[in-house]
């Protein structure tokens, strides 16, 4: 599914703090996570957090931002609260949290459905972009990825993870390596967005440059983001630059002018071009255009 805004950042803010809240509002984030699931506590606190969610949208405050909630897991009790009040006009979708496998998230699917049905919505309207934070659903991630239309993207959940494999993570990040390139290989195999961990030393800037540097290798196109200081550094990495912007017109026009010729490949810069490459520029043509767009 061809997602129509950028994804390079997803800014994690609690529902339940609007001064956290009116500070996130004031960044260059490409999407807001405001949360319902972990960082609001104790549990009263999650009602203001969906009745702050409903006010700043009927204020205008969240419209320049697709908004994706995360919303609590099936067996909180929260769950079906927190879609029934937040199913409504400024919400794109949800963020859905320890997701094993693709049941979990077809179940999550129906729900939806049931309640767009009710509500006069179109079926497929609000979008789900699937947390992965456990073993099991790194180990079903295309399945998790395959499970909804309404996917449209995976994201790493590292912390969880660890805790759940009983692994120790260093600085090296060796430990989630394998689980890292598992779930963007099975995000790309399914057209689906894969979104990078939080990065947990928010004042480590450089170790996040280092992390960035990997995940973007490894087919990731965004990052999960705790603060608006990392914002910068995240968007420099997953933007195309200049030089590939520049560099994919000249290979794009390049292919077709030799396909009107009846050939097969285009030579640029000395460099045979044929069609993967094409296929990676005009990927990186449609990332720059949503940027421009956003």
């Amino acid at each position: 599914m061809e997602v129509c805004f950028p994804m390079r950042s997803l800014l994690f803010v609690p529902g339940h703090n609007l001064k956290l809240i009116n500070s996130a509002l004031k960044s260059e984030a490409d999407v807001l996570l405001i949360d319902l699931e972990d960082s609001v506590q104790p549990k009263s606190n999650k009602q203001v957090a969906r009745d702050n969610i409903v006010d700043l949208i009927s204020e205008g405050k969240l419209k320049r931002y697709p908004i994706f909630p995360r919303v609590n897991d099936r067996e909180s009790g929260e769950l079906l609260k927190d879609i029934t009040q937040l199913t409504i006009g400024g919400i794109n979708g949800f963020l859905y949290p320890k997701a094993k496998t693709g049941e979990d998230i077809y179940f999550f699917d129906k729900l939806l459905e049931t309640i767009e049905y009710e509500k006069g919505y179109e079926v497929g309207r609000f979008k789900i972009i699937a947390l992965i934070e456990t073993a099991s659903a790194v180990l079903h991630a295309e399945e998790i990825c395959k499970a909804s239309k309404r996917v449209i993207a995976v994201a790493f959940g590292n912390e969880d993870y660890i805790t759940d494999i009983q692994g120790i993570n260093d600085e090296t990040a060796s430990t989630i390596f394998t689980a890292r390139s598992l779930i963007a290989m099975a995000a790309r195999s399914q057209g689906v967005i894969p979104i990078d961990t939080v990065h947990i030393k928010v004042h480590d800037l450089e170790d996040l440059e280092n992390n960035l540097k990997t995940a973007k290798k490894l087919g990731f196109e965004g990052m999960l983001v705790l603060h608006p200081k990392e914002l910068d550094l995240v968007h420099k990495y997953y933007s195309p630059t200049n030089e590939e912007f520049e560099a994919a017109q000249e290979m794009v026009k390049a292919f077709e002018e030799s396909e009107k010729r009846g050939e097969g490949v285009a030579i640029v810069n000395g460099r045979f071009v044929g069609p993967p490459l094409v296929k990676n520029a005009f990927h990186i043509l449609r990332k720059h255009q949503r940027i421009v767009d956003k």
